[in-house]
Parts: C-alpha cells; sequence; structure tokens
C-alpha cells in the first residue's frame, strides 16, 4: 500500500530532483526510496512534453510505494511563462495518482513573492484546484518569497494563512532568511506555526542559516521538508536525505514534547 504525505508523526522527509528522461527520473527514485525518503517530489521542467503522459507517470509511480509530488514551475524548458499550459501536465499526474499537486501563489498572474491577491487569478486558481481534487490529488499551495527583504514571523503567518483560505491542504513558503534576525524570526514562526496552524505547512529559507533551519524545521512541526540522495551541481543547498533523518530520528525532542498537541 502506498504511503502518504498526510498524517504523519513527523515531517516526511522528501527527495526533490528532476529529470529528462523517464530512465533518469526512475533511477532517481530507485535511489531516493533506497536512501530512506519518505516521499519523492518531481519537477517537470526538464521532462519532454511527449512523456508527461498519464501512462508514464504512472510507470514512475510504479517503482516505489511512496507518495508522489509534482511541480512545474516557470523554469519549465518548453512552456515558460504560459501558466495554463503547465497546468495540463500537472492534472495529467493527478490523473495518474499523484498524492499532492504544487500550485503556484501567484498563478495566472505572476506577482514578486508568487502571492498573487488578483481576484480573477484567485479565482482561476480555486477552479483549478477544484479539478485536481477531482482527480484524486490534493493541493501544496507555494509562494517563493526569498528574493524580497526578509519577513517577520506574522508576516509569514499571514501568507500561510492566505494559503490556507485559497485551498490548500499543505502551504508552503520560501523566506529571505540572510540574517541572524530573519533566522530568529523563521524559528519564531514554525513554532507559533506549529502550535497553531491548523493545516500541514512548509517553512524553508535561503541563506547562510538556510541548512541550519532545514534541519531545525524536522523538529518544529514541518509537514513535509526537501533533500537529496546525492549531492550535484543542482543541489548544493538541499541537505542530504540520511543527514534529514538522522537529526530528525535521532534527537530524542520535538514541538509536541512541550507543547501538547491540538
Amino acid at each position: 500500500m502506498r504511503k502518504s504525505f498526510f498524517n504523519r508523526q513527523n515531517t516526511a522527509v522528501t527527495a526533490l530532483f528532476s529529470g529528462s528522461s523517464i530512465a533518469e527520473l526512475v533511477s532517481k527514485i530507485r535511489k531516493a526510496a533506497a536512501e530512506g525518503a519518505d516521499g519523492i517530489a518531481i519537477e517537470l521542467h526538464e521532462l519532454p512534453p511527449e512523456l508527461r503522459t498519464v501512462d508514464c507517470f504512472r510507470r514512475i509511480m510504479g517503482e516505489a510505494y511512496l507518495p508522489f509530488m509534482f511541480i512545474c514551475y516557470r523554469g519549465c524548458k518548453w512552456y515558460g511563462t504560459d501558466d495554463e499550459a503547465r497546468q495540463e501536465y500537472l492534472l495529467r499526474a493527478a490523473e495518474a495518482g499523484a498524492e499532492v499537486i504544487d500550485v503556484m501563489g501567484d498563478l495566472y498572474c505572476q506577482t514578486p513573492g508568487e502571492l498573487t491577491e488578483d481576484p480573477a487569478a484567485v479565482a482561476k486558481q480555486k477552479r483549478l484546484i477544484d479539478e485536481i481534487r477531482q482527480r484524486g490529488a490534493k493541493v501544496l499551495i507555494s509562494s517563493h518569497m526569498h528574493t524580497l527583504p526578509p519577513m517577520s514571523a506574522n508576516e509569514i503567518k499571514r501568507v500561510l494563512k492566505i494559503q490556507a483560505e485559497r485551498g490548500a491542504d499543505i502551504c508552503k513558503i520560501v523566506t529571505n532568511g540572510s540574517t541572524k534576525e530573519a533566522f530568529l524570526e523563521a524559528i519564531k514562526a514554525d513554532i507559533e506555526l506549529g502550535t497553531e496552524f491548523e493545516k500541514p505547512f512548509i517553512h524553508l529559507t535561503n541563506g547562510p542559516f538556510s541548512k541550519l533551519h532545514r534541519f531545525m524545521g524536522t523538529k518544529l512541526g514541518l509537514a513535509m521538508t526537501f533533500g537529496v540522495p546525492d549531492y550535484d551541481s543542482s543541489s548544493y543547498n538541499q541537505p542530504l536525505i540520511r543527514s534529514f533523518k538522522t537529526v530528525r530520528d535521532t534527537i530524542p525532542w520535538d514541538l509536541g514534547d512541550v507543547i501538547p498537541e491540538k
């Protein structure tokens, strides 16, 4: 029986990668599963459109009894900023059995920080979310805000609240963690989200404290975090899956030890 990203007792250490062929993706999935990944997140931007079929998605998901998430951001080699075109392939992934589909927070209205509040774009996002659910998948809404100035804990929580109200099953934000003050605000946000927020959430940062923050997130209530089986030129800022699991499973403490579950 396939596992799930939801209703877990700990953070799902998820392998994140892309590939330009089915064979490459299969190889990476097998490696990630062997390293103990709790789930797989695949970015479609390198996969040729003719390979983005329901049958191909089913084939690659058949390589591991793990939950799968599919992502297709504007870095797609074929469709770039064509938001409409990219969603068709994500809908196919949902139909094929993906548990989670990533919906950009500024889909249909590109916005710095990836969280549009344009009414027409938001309405289209909600219709897409409904269609994704009709095909059997859940929705992660993501906002990458790491190119903006550092945010306070309250600002971080506000973004995730908007995502939740929009219909996200998992809320995700990536923030600017370039200063020690930003790092402390990120930790504050995680603790408050871990004890107050009703939806599963992901909060990642960039900058010099990024890896430390990601490791700490496994003890502060994050639903999911992203790692790699091995380092390569595109994944230097992602911790290894085995390193994540060592921290998560060895440190005998998490937020629930000091603050009772809701």
